[in-house]
């Protein structure tokens, strides 16, 4: 169950992302938002949680952290389909 809501989690953090960034075509890249919040939730949910003292536990500087790893794994991955 734990597995399924940390997936749930980062495709909604991954929309998100996708939201604030901006994309060229219409509605959501669910594949995209799978990777950018899964990968983005990993990184920028631990490292922030982890320099904030918040240990390992759902708290706001990890979504935040989240958020961010996000939007940035997400502009990654624009930038590359745009040169390719």
């Amino acid at each position: 169950m734990l597995l399924i809501g940390i997936i749930l989690f980062g495709m909604i953090i991954g929309a998100a992302a996708q939201l604030i960034v901006g994309k060229p075509e219409k509605g959501i890249d669910w594949s995209m938002a799978f990777v950018s919040g899964l990968v983005g939730s990993f990184v920028g949910g631990l490292l922030i949680s982890l320099l904030a003292g918040d240990g390992i536990e759902l708290r706001p500087s990890g979504i935040i952290g989240s958020l961010a790893g996000a939007v940035l794994v997400t502009l990654g991955w624009q930038l590359s389909r745009r040169k390719a």
